[in-house]
């Protein structure tokens, strides 16, 4: 389990104050636009940055505190580090081999083979997709029971989105307790694998839901605004007015549904959330 008790690091003027957990066989989504503090939290996670206050721990143990064969339980796939791009994947079979007691080099072949990876050809030559399907392969190459993902399918066009994808969900039919954390800004990638999303905003946790419930529940109230102030707005979260009437956040679905049947409604998704939640310059709290 990971859990991040009341993390706190600040930048200037930027403060980040969280508090998240990923338990054994879980998959958590971590949203929020860019500067929000995403990266933050996973780095510190990972023990690349000490925070000025709060705990993290894995399986209990403090990450500062890890030892060389817990850390190595651990698989990271970042969207801005991994190997040299001068190394070919022959390359990094050896180092990995060196840096992991359980690197399994015959599934890395195989994978590589499978996904259209040159063994001898420098990374530097690699197609984007290609870059981003070995450093996922790199990091569950090792039997790693908690996998941390930074943006894994950022500007892949869709084939390559579902290989990379794909690498997960295996891994995770073959590794029911293996726990991973991911980010991305492509909301399908997250309803169709995530248990739950954390959401950040400014810094702070600003939601917690099953990824089923802000499927399920959540909606968007579409009225004119003098529907809308008549409207009881005991469940909405956010508001926002434009020249084509007023559009509601909420997440009680249902009481809109069974006492309002005259306004749209439609379904919310992870991709409404990052806006009503975010967009303060444009949307009014209820």
């Amino acid at each position: 389990m990971i859990k991040v008790d009341n993390l706190v690091k600040e930048y200037g003027d930027f403060r980040l104050d969280v508090s998240l957990e990923i338990p054994d066989g879980t998959v958590t989504g971590l949203i929020g636009k860019n500067g929000a503090g995403k990266s933050t939290t996973i780095k510190s996670i990972l023990g690349l940055i000490r925070p000025d206050k709060g705990l993290v721990t894995i399986n209990g143990r403090e990450v500062s505190a890890l030892t060389n064969s817990e850390k190595c339980m651990i698989g990271a796939a970042m969207s801005d580090s991994g190997f040299s791009m001068y190394l070919s994947a022959e390359d990094v079979i050896h180092i990995l081999k060196k840096m992991y007691p359980l690197f399994d080099e015959a599934f890395f072949r195989k994978k590589c083979s499978d996904l259209g990876l040159p063994l001898n050809k420098q990374i530097k030559d690699y197609s984007t997709g290609m870059r981003a399907k070995l450093r996922v392969l790199i990091a569950i190459s090792h039997k790693a029971q908690i996998l941390i993902m930074d943006e894994p399918t950022a500007g892949l066009d869709i084939e390559a989105r579902n290989e990379t994808l794909d690498l997960l969900r295996h891994y995770l039919a073959e590794n029911d307790r293996c726990s991973i954390l991911i980010t991305s800004h492509i909301s399908s990638d997250l309803e169709g694998l995530c248990d739950d999303i954390y959401m950040i905003s400014d810094g702070k946790v600003v939601v917690h839901e099953d990824t089923d419930v802000i499927l399920g529940s959540y909606a968007l109230l579409k009225m004119d605004p003098k529907t809308y102030d008549n409207l009881d707005k005991s469940y909405v979260i956010s508001t926002r007015r434009d020249h084509n009437g007023v559009t509601c956040l909420t997440n009680e679905r249902q009481f809109y549904t069974e006492n309002y049947p005259d306004i749209i409604i439609e379904n919310g998704n992870i991709d409404d959330l990052i806006l009503y939640y975010s967009q303060n310059d444009t949307a009014e709290s209820a």
